[in-house]
């Protein structure tokens, strides 16, 4: 008998795009156990859960794909930085509120994922690891190049 737990069923026919929404949903949750532990007046507790919220950022940032679309990359790279900073800076005040900031800020982004999700070619632009079984095989897209600014680059970006 598997030992698997739901949330591991739960992903297995997840896509790539559909386990980075569950990333941020993890991070979300981690956030929320910060402030339950805020209000607990747990010191141990808040600190286990800051410090799974930002392994889930650091594992997003760490995956980022700069050479296939520098400039998104570039903002998520910001956005999971100041996410880092604004959760460390909660922790150390204590604060509801700033946790509150943070999640409201990564509901957003997950939010736009959701939106990205309807379109099929974004799931094979996602970083083989984060891609499933049946995805891995799909080839990435021949798309022309966006101009962002006057400049040409990819419109192919992981995150």
């Amino acid at each position: 008998m598997s030992t698997m737990t739901y949330q591991q069923r739960s992903l297995d026919g997840a896509t790539g795009i559909e386990l980075v929404i569950a990333l941020y949903d993890g991070a979300i949750r981690f956030l929320y156990r910060a402030i339950q532990c805020v209000d607990e007046d747990d010191i141990r507790g808040r600190r286990i859960a800051v410090k799974k919220a930002i392994d889930v950022l650091m594992y997003l940032q760490a995956r980022l794909r700069p050479e296939l679309g520098p400039r998104p990359a570039a903002a998520l790279s910001d956005f999971y930085a100041a996410m880092f900073t604004m959760t460390l800076e909660a922790s150390h005040a204590a604060s509801k509120d700033q946790f509150l900031e943070v999640i409201a800020c990564i509901r957003n982004v997950r939010e736009a994922w959701t939106i990205a999700a309807r379109d099929p070619v974004v799931g094979r632009m996602l970083p083989r690891e984060l891609r499933t079984h049946e995805e891995k095989f799909i080839p990435a897209p021949a798309t022309k190049p966006e101009v962002y600014d006057g400049e040409a680059v990819g419109s192919r970006w992981q995150a």
